[in-house]
């Protein structure tokens, strides 16, 4: 699915923001900073190409496993990791109350192209689903490590601010099986799958590439 798609989309490029390389980097989120400074730019035809292709396996999978919300990349704020992203994505911001409440505010959700002026009305949608993180690798990680990934803001493209309805389809599904609705998203979503894929170092299977 993925290979068809780029040859649809043609040459595009993607930054792939790595993991700093210390175990104990690993297994924490990385500085967002110090990651963007040494993100490399690929096409994403090569990108594709860097994914190994393994089955996958879903057994003792438990979302439990994947420890979220927790308390974001600012400990000081008040605000769990869901907050933290929705003020980040916000293209109106919200007014923060006592407690990181969010009241007001505007968001679009990209999947669809809806506009969104309620922070109920949104999911924080893992980019590679948690499950479909465990069939590609995460099953062996840590605790630590499933945590860090389950609440990786090191990234704009790990976690993203959508429209419920639309997370809610997608589910557990890989783009084999789910695209965003709207025909302008789905660039954008080949490339950020792809770059969360290599960014966590997960596999994939025939299906989800090949297609």
């Amino acid at each position: 699915m993925i290979k068809n798609l780029v040859r649809t989309f043609g040459a595009l490029s993607l930054a792939l923001v790595p993991l700093l390389s210390s175990p104990a980097a690993q297994a924490a989120a990385p500085d967002p900073h110090a990651a963007a400074a040494a993100a490399e730019v690929t096409t994403l035809a090569d990108a594709v190409g860097l994914v190994k292709v393994t089955e996958e396996d879903r057994t003792g999978y438990t979302r439990t496993d994947f420890k979220h919300w927790n308390s974001g990349d600012d400990k000081s704020d008040g605000c769990n990791t869901r907050n933290e992203v929705l003020l980040a994505e916000a293209v109106v911001a919200p007014t923060v109350e006592p407690g990181c409440k969010l009241t007001g505010g505007t968001w679009v959700s990209y999947y669809d192209g809806q506009e969104v002026t309620n922070a109920s009305s949104l999911d924080i949608d893992h980019m590679v689903p948690l499950a479909e993180a465990w069939d590609s690798g995460a099953s062996t990680w840590t605790a630590a490590r499933r945590e860090a990934y389950a609440n990786d803001q090191g990234a704009h493209t790990s976690l993203v601010a959508v429209s419920a309805r639309t997370n809610r389809q997608k589910a557990d599904q890989d783009p084999a099986d789910w695209m965003p609705p709207s025909p302008e998203a789905q660039c954008r979503y080949v490339r950020e799958w792809v770059a969360t894929k290599l960014r966590w170092q997960l596999t994939a299977d025939d299906r989800e590439l090949k297609r």
